[in-house]
């Protein structure tokens, strides 16, 4: 488990300093006080959430390590995450940019309020983690799972997504850019995408999900979708 427990360390670590070198290179500039904000914010969520799964969770911790297009099993999902990763990087390169060329100016007090909704997306995250052990990084249905109710499920049926697109949705403006903002939407498209995929595997694989989706209507949005 030491190992289990360095390695997610050690990822966080790497995710934290390639998101720097993409925003103070992207910017020019290590003045970029919105980047600073936003990526103490990242450390700070990030952090607290894996010590909380090396210290109540280490089987999730394990099944979140392993991540990305080649964790994934399925052609389709590899491409999905592929595209996710593209336009993830994409969306930091191009508010850097923003802040080198001042393309764009956010109120300081519009970044900082959306600093505060990337912590509520976090916090949604980590109550989906709280919530549910099976919540992998792949797309899979273990044979001993069961249909999770409870806490945020109990609004919307796949909670994780909600948080991560609140996150990413905030993300522009917390970093100072409006420009930045339409980079998200290819993001928001491939959750989609992979909310779809995932739906129809535990629909036919998870005994109680079909009966839990008459309960719970909501995908991602209350009143929504």
């Amino acid at each position: 488990m030491k190992h289990l427990i360095a390695r997610a360390y050690l990822g966080l670590i790497f995710l934290i300093g390639c998101l720097a070198l993409v925003l103070f290179v992207s910017a020019g500039s290590l003045a970029f006080w919105q980047a600073w904000i936003y990526l103490s914010v990242w450390t700070v969520c990030v952090v607290f959430v894996t010590t909380y799964l090396v210290k109540h969770d280490q089987l999730l911790l394990a099944s979140r390590v392993q991540a990305g297009p080649t964790a994934e099993t399925q052609k389709s999902q590899q491409v999905i995450q592929s595209l996710a990763s593209l336009f993830f990087v994409a969306l930091y390169v191009v508010a850097g940019l923003d802040f080198r060329f001042q393309w764009s100016t956010v109120p300081p007090v519009v970044s900082l309020i959306s600093d505060a909704f990337v912590v509520v997306g976090f916090f949604i995250v980590f109550l989906v983690f709280k919530a549910n052990s099976y919540t992998s990084a792949v797309i899979e249905v273990s044979s001993e799972q069961e249909v999770v109710t409870t806490g945020p499920y109990s609004v919307v049926r796949h909670p994780m997504y909600a948080g991560a697109m609140l996150l990413l949705l905030f993300t522009p403006t917390a970093l100072g850019s409006w420009v930045a903002i339409p980079f998200v939407l290819p993001m928001l498209m491939v959750i989609v995408a992979r909310l779809r995929e995932e739906e129809r595997l535990l629909r036919a694989n998870l005994g109680g999900y079909e009966a839990y989706c008459q309960k719970v209507h909501y995908r991602l949005a209350p009143f929504i979708w």
